[in-house]
């Protein structure tokens, strides 16, 4: 049975009238293989993460720290591409997963060819992408097959953002804005940086009516607690990946979902 997955801006308005943060959940297609992950995503769903990020696996993933690239490198060693990945999605769709937001890099979709990654995207079921490493001069270049497939596109901002360019950027943005919470890559070997987190969100609410979801270092029920108290979103990806590194089919799958069922029951009332 297949099925329509939310949009970003239903998950939101969900999570808003249930008075918490939504949370956001980062797993790589096809690691360790294709059954893992769709056995994953099917135990997130039921742990009740709103949102999975999918990440297509790449060689050269400029914001990842090292669970997410050996997580990205299993991956491809056991032979997912970017057609693997749209082929996850759509089955996720089938077993009524969470709605899926592809995590990518422009290299990736450029060599796939925009248009055809946007249409085969939003066709697999889809509700947004996030490239990270597409400057905010080059967006309007590169948005316009995503936002013609219906595809929103979430942008960063990193504590070293200025607030001008950061109101521009969130301006750019749709489905939500993404706060990484502190400098470096990805990885939950460091704690979020709340405290700038908290002034960011200050600063961003009065431009933007978008949710703001913050990630980068959160892996503990606490760190969902303090960031789920000041965001819309929280989002988890190293951590999530090292709950259930090692493990295959349905071990894999309640690691991941006992993990996540952790963090979402941290998360405070709003």
């Amino acid at each position: 049975m297949t099925s329509t997955a939310a949009s970003l801006g239903e998950v939101f308005a969900r999570t808003r009238a249930e008075h918490r943060a939504a949370l956001i959940g980062y797993v790589v297609a096809g690691d360790p293989d294709r059954a893992t992950t769709l056995a994953v995503l099917e135990a997130l769903t039921a742990a009740e993460v709103d949102v999975i990020e999918l990440g297509i696996p790449y060689g050269d993933p400029l914001a990842d720290g090292p669970t997410i690239a050996a997580a990205a490198q299993r991956a491809l060693d056991g032979g997912t591409r970017m057609a693997d990945a749209l082929e996850i999605a759509a089955e996720a769709r089938a077993r009524n997963c969470a709605p899926i937001v592809f995590f990518t890099y422009v290299n990736p979709v450029d060599k796939y060819g925009a248009e055809r990654f946007a249409r085969e995207a939003a066709a697999a079921g889809a509700v947004g992408a996030i490239v990270p490493d597409v400057p905010l001069e080059e967006i309007e270049r590169f948005a316009p097959p995503l936002r013609a497939a219906g595809l929103d596109l979430p942008l960063l901002i990193a504590p070293t953002t200025p607030p001008a360019r950061a109101a521009r950027i969130a301006a750019a943005s749709s489905g939500f804005v993404y706060l990484v919470s502190r400098l470096g890559v990805t990885g939950a070997g460091k704690a979020p940086d709340v405290a700038w987190a908290q002034g960011a969100l200050a600063r961003l609410r009065p431009v933007t009516a978008l949710p703001l979801a913050v990630g980068f270092g959160i892996s503990t029920a606490a760190h969902a607690a303090a960031v789920g108290a000041l965001a819309d979103g929280v989002i988890v990806g190293s951590a999530l990946i090292d709950a259930y590194r090692g493990r295959s089919g349905t071990a894999a799958a309640r690691a991941a979902g006992e993990y996540a069922a952790a963090l979402r029951a941290a998360l405070p009332p709003r």
